[in-house]
């Protein structure tokens, strides 16, 4: 079993049944998960992005400036982080949110030994606003953190319940991945995530295993060892 995990959650997926904003049934489902998994002593950093708010790339497609767009972006996170925390802290929870800019009293300001020492007094820690600097997506910012604070994984919480050899949205003959390389994963041109963070992932040897979150109960069986999602490694 796991020891700490880094958890990489999409803004998108707090939509729940909703075109936009953040969806609470849903916010509740990933606060239960969360719980679940504290509750086995598991040390918890959670990623979350911002794209059910504000997307800084669409927004710039739209004719925003790209720098002000990501800052936009990375308060989006700052919002969901929020949220999160506070679903949370009504489960029972101890969480804490660190922020990548300066904004107290909002979240204190992110360090690296802060974030480990509330990880070891058992604290869930939210870590928001990416990495603080724009044309940095928050799956970068979370391939970061993760190796920051020495997660043993980086589970990544999708939609899709693992990584396929085309989108199985689009192309009903796609198949599923058991395990696949960060190589292999260039050389396909398979978008796990952007290629900053799987360079980082890749040269630090941070595993990463993708899973489908929006099923309740996924999340502790992913932590106890079984095999669902896919797992990409070197």
């Amino acid at each position: 079993m796991y020891k700490r995990v880094l958890l990489k959650l999409s803004g998108e997926s707090l939509m729940g049944e909703q075109n936009h904003g953040i969806d609470n049934k849903r916010l509740e489902e990933y606060a239960q998960q969360i719980k679940e998994i504290t509750e086995l002593g598991v040390q918890v950093g959670i990623v979350i992005g911002g794209g059910n708010i504000f997307r800084g790339l669409s927004g710039a497609a739209e004719g925003f400036d790209r720098y002000q767009g990501d800052q936009m972006g990375m308060l989006a996170t700052v919002i969901n982080s929020l949220a999160l925390k506070s679903s949370l802290n009504n489960a029972g929870v101890k969480a804490r949110v660190l922020t990548a800019i300066r904004m107290e009293p909002v979240g204190e300001f992110y360090s690296q030994p802060k974030a480990i020492e509330a990880l070891d007094n058992g604290e869930v820690v939210i870590l928001s606003a990416g990495t603080g600097n724009p044309y940095f997506t928050t799956d970068t910012g979370s391939s970061l953190r993760g190796i920051e604070i020495k997660a043993d994984v980086m589970l990544k919480g999708t939609r899709v319940d693992g990584v396929y050899t085309a989108d199985p949205e689009k192309d009903p003959t796609a198949t599923k991945f058991d395990e696949i390389t960060f190589d292999e994963i260039y050389n396909r041109g398979l978008k796990v995530m952007d290629l900053t963070a799987t360079t980082m992932c890749k040269e630090n040897n941070l595993p990463i295993i993708v899973f489908d979150m929006d099923t309740p109960g996924n999340l502790v069986r992913v932590i106890k060892g079984e095999k669902i999602g896919t797992l990409v490694k070197n």
